[in-house]
């Protein structure tokens, strides 16, 4: 399918303003923290409230927002675990996704801010959302529970469904990956050619990311790299991912790795697609979107 002009546009407006050079350089990541985790930048902005019901509450001392439809609303939640190579703040741009996906399915969404390195390192992080699925999740049927994640949140979605397996408690109903970042370490054969296609993310300032993240942790550690990790006894599986992401590589190591498992996954790449696309504004995102709104509402599999 051809790429639309809109996305194409967005790919320029990249290439234009030079959006790699963040993860294309590693002192331009570090230059960016402070400007990507002021804390206000993370509220939920007034377009948004304007669409859905916001609720704010702390969890482990973090914020915590949940929203919920303004007209008819269903059993179904969903925890959002947003992206940002864990040293990034949640952005408008997923805050918008959110509020169209609840009043598309009348769902609710809980998108806890959990703590961002270098501050903080994987265990804080882990432990904080593993909270927030207890305290927002935990007591509902697993037939409501839907488990979703962006990049690095799409990790964070795995490691805690892991965790939840480990436990012996259920699975959610769904746990659907959206450009995830499976591997800190960047290890992937193919990754050097799809970086070259990223017009977003780079390996060099992943990697520092992922350092910062882990401490003194090994990045092959499937607490942050869940790549690693035994798939057996997770619950259903989505993954998305466009073929302009240099995570792509992630992506398909880990559709061979739940093949060879005999572990179900339903996956989408999109040619030509950046990272993250999918909470954008362009005809591929609101495909995705379908489709993601129908895991959200589709009885349990």
């Amino acid at each position: 399918m051809k790429t639309s002009l809109h996305a194409q546009a967005i790919i320029a407006s990249m290439r234009l303003t030079r959006r790699k050079r963040t993860f294309a350089d590693v002192g331009k990541l570090h230059e960016s923290l402070a400007a990507r985790q002021r804390p206000d930048d993370a509220v939920p902005p007034a377009s948004v409230r304007n669409h859905v019901v916001v609720e704010r509450e702390e969890i482990l001392g973090r914020p915590t927002y949940t929203l919920r439809p303004r007209g008819a609303s269903s059993s179904r939640h969903i925890l959002y675990l947003h992206g940002g190579a864990y040293v990034h703040q949640i952005q408008t741009d997923h805050w918008s996704f959110l509020a169209r996906l609840v009043t598309r399915t009348g769902c609710s969404a809980t998108a806890p801010l959990y703590p961002l390195a270098p501050s903080h390192r994987y265990d804080e992080t882990i432990a904080m959302v593993q909270s927030a699925y207890k305290e927002k999740l935990g007591r509902m049927r697993p037939e409501d529970q839907i488990v979703m994640g962006d990049s690095a949140g799409g990790a964070l979605a795995l490691v805690l469904a892991a965790s939840l397996r480990d436990e012996g408690r259920p699975q959610p109903k769904e746990i659907v990956l959206l450009s995830p970042w499976l591997d800190i370490s960047m290890s992937g054969s193919a990754q050097e050619a799809y970086d070259k296609h990223d017009p977003y993310l780079g390996i060099p300032g992943l990697l520092e990311a992922g350092r910062l993240y882990a401490g003194s942790l090994e990045p092959t550690n499937p607490l942050v790299s869940p790549l690693n990790g035994n798939v057996h006894g997770l619950g259903t599986l989505t993954l998305f991912v466009g073929t302009r992401d240099v995570l792509l590589s992630d992506a398909r190591r880990f559709r061979i790795k739940a093949d060879s498992a005999g572990v179900p996954l339903e996956y989408w790449e999109y040619p030509g697609m950046f990272h993250v696309w999918m909470i954008s504004k362009i005809p591929e995102a609101k495909r995705a979107t379908a489709r993601i709104a129908e895991l959200v509402t589709r009885e349990g599999t």
